[in-house]
C-alpha cells in the first residue's frame, strides 16, 4: 500500500477507516471485510450470533487484521440504533444483508412479500440511517454502499419480489446521497450479477437454470466475490470522493442490451 499525498493519484488508504459490514460472517460481507481490512480499515462482522461470525473474526485477526464483530439482527431496528449509537461512528457501512425467495409472481404469498422486502429494504434503510446519524452528531463524513444487484435494474421470472425490493433500494440510494451530500456522507450502490455465494448456489444447482444465467452473462462465466471487492475498496476511499447517489453495475454485461 503506497500513501500519497499528490492529489492526481487516487488513495485506496483505509488506515484509521471503521466500516461496518452487515451480513459479514459470509459470501460477499466476508470478501468486503477481508478487502477493507487489507487496505487499513478496521472492520466489524454484524450478524446473528453463530459460529460462522466468530469463525470470520478469528480468520481476520489470524492474519493481522483488526476486526471484532456485531451480534444483532438486523431486521431488529431498535436493536439496530442501540447498538451502533453505542459504538464510535463508522466511516464506511457495507449494507450487505440480504435474501431472496424465488417465486413465480401468481404464487408469492404475503409472507414470502414481507420477509424480502423487510429485510432487503426496511433493514437496510434503518441500518444506514442509524449509522449516518452518528457520523452527523460527530461532524464526520463517510461512505455508504448498499448492496443491489442486476435485479434492481431489470426484471426476471419469479423474482417480482426480489427486483422491487432492489429498484427500491436505488431509488432510495439516490434519495440519501441528495440528502446526506451537505454532511459529506456519500451513498452509492454495487450491482452484482449472480455470484457464487452460499445463497446463490442453492439456485445455481440447478442446471436449466444455471445455463440460463450464463446466457445472460456475456462473459459466460458466474461471479465470484472477488469480482466485487475492488469496487467495495474504491467506493471506501477517497479514491472515489466525488461519486454519490449512483450505481456500480457489475453484472458482466448482463444489463449491457
Amino acid at each position: 500500500m503506497i500513501a500519497t499525498n499528490n492529489p492526481t493519484i487516487p488513495s485506496f488508504d483505509l488506515a484509521g477507516k471503521r466500516a461496518l459490514i452487515t451480513g459479514g460472517s459470509r459470501g460477499i460481507g466476508l470478501a468486503a471485510a477481508e478487502a477493507l481490512a487489507a487496505f487499513g480499515a478496521h472492520v466489524t462482522l454484524a450478524a446473528r450470533p453463530s459460529a460462522d461470525l466468530n469463525s470470520a473474526v478469528e480468520r481476520l485477526k489470524a492474519v493481522g487484521r483488526s476486526a471484532d464483530a456485531l451480534e444483532i439482527d438486523v431486521n431488529d431496528t431498535a436493536g439496530v440504533r442501540s447498538a451502533i449509537a453505542a459504538c464510535a461512528p463508522y466511516d464506511v457501512l457495507l449494507n450487505n444483508a440480504g435474501t431472496n425467495q424465488p417465486v413465480t409472481f401468481l404464487d408469492v404469498t404475503e409472507a414470502q412479500y414481507d420477509t424480502i422486502m423487510t429485510l432487503n429494504v426496511r433493514a437496510a434503510y434503518f441500518v444506514a440511517q442509524a449509522v449516518a446519524q452518528r457520523l452527523v452528531a460527530a461532524g464526520k463524513s463517510g461512505s455508504i454502499i448498499n448492496v443491489s444487484s442486476q435485479m434492481g435494474h431489470v426484471g426476471a421470472a419469479t423474482r417480482t419480489v426480489y427486483c422491487a425490493s432492489k429498484w427500491a433500494m436505488e431509488g432510495m440510494t439516490r434519495a440519501m446521497a441528495v440528502d446526506l451530500a451537505p454532511h459529506g456522507i456519500r451513498v452509492n450502490t454495487i450491482c452484482p450479477t449472480f455470484v457464487e455465494t452460499p445463497l446463490a448456489r442453492r439456485m445455481l444447482e440447478n442446471e436449466k437454470f444455471r445455463s440460463e444465467v450464463l446466457t445472460k452473462i456475456k462473459f459466460g462465466r458466474l461471479g465470484q466475490v472477488g469480482d466485487l471487492t475492488g469496487a467495495i475498496v474504491y467506493l471506501a476511499s477517497d479514491a472515489s470522493s466525488l461519486m454519490t447517489g449512483t450505481s456500480m453495475i457489475i453484472d458482466g454485461g448482463w444489463t449491457a442490451d
